[in-house]
């Protein structure tokens, strides 16, 4: 082999090494940037739902207390674990609000909401698979329950709660000059003020996942309308003011 020859066989053979690589690196980013995210989200949502329901149905709808604490320490556990890879929402309103604060690209956020609602029948479904059906059955699953004469009130309520949450979450973790390390806990006692404070309510939900997950487990839909309209229009409050009055220079649509 003359020294001509053997040179162009390294050039190939370290060209082809270098596309290999590439190729190699091309699908994990993918992975990392798309697919990674998502399968925290369902992860996440399920683990929330699974910890909120349960809490529930064993609380048998004797105080607030015991549904606030496991629905908030839930999350800013699982915030805490899963947030570095997607953010941890676990929330299509909370979704939204990241998305319109220019926190997350447009080409996640209808696979998050997606994944979402699929964890949260996952959650709910696992619970019911745990109860004995009596208990089960006494708290309807842990669905959400509103009386004719209570809508206004509840969709106001969650309206509120949800502004609170968001806010916290897009002024904790999105807005770069009020972010904190500590958004995590920081909304994981949100939810649990919000639930002391509405739970008696509306049950304070504040997640469109969290309601659907169980309303399709039980087949419970009765205005269950009002635990989406109520936490889409907190969040886009929370955008609003943000956008208007409370973001940095970036996030602001005037005065930048």
């Amino acid at each position: 082999m003359t020294e001509t020859q053997a040179k162009t066989e390294t050039f190939t053979v370290t060209g082809m090494a270098e596309a290999a690589a590439e190729s190699v690196n091309r699908r994990r980013r993918t992975y990392e940037q798309y697919v990674q995210p998502c399968l925290a989200e369902l992860f996440g949502t399920t683990m929330f739902v699974f910890v909120g329901c349960a809490s529930v149905i064993a609380n048998g709808a004797m105080s607030v207390l015991q549904p606030a604490v496991g629905h908030g320490l839930a999350l800013g556990v699982i915030i805490m674990v899963l947030g570095q890879i997607s953010g941890g929402h676990f929330n299509p309103a909370v979704s939204l609000s990241v998305y319109l604060c220019g926190g997350m690209k447009l080409v996640l956020l209808i696979p998050y909401i997606l994944v979402q609602m699929l964890g949260g029948i996952i959650g709910a479904g696992l619970v019911k698979a745990v109860y004995n059906p009596g208990v089960y059955d006494l708290s309807s699953g842990g669905a959400f329950v509103v009386s004719e004469g209570e809508l206004v009130r509840c969709t106001l309520a969650e309206v509120m709660m949800s502004l609170l949450l968001t806010t916290v979450v897009c002024m904790g973790a999105v807005n770069r000059q009020t972010s904190t390390p500590v958004a995590g806990f920081c909304i994981g006692l949100t939810v649990t003020a919000n639930i002391i404070a509405g739970g008696s309510i509306s049950g304070a939900c504040m997640n469109p996942a969290r309601a659907f997950g169980p309303a399709v487990v039980v087949n419970h839909w009765t205005h269950h309308w009002v635990y989406w309209v109520g936490p889409i229009c907190g969040a886009l409050l929370t955008v609003s003011f943000l956008r208007l009055l409370f973001g940095d220079h970036k996030t602001r649509i005037w005065l930048k």
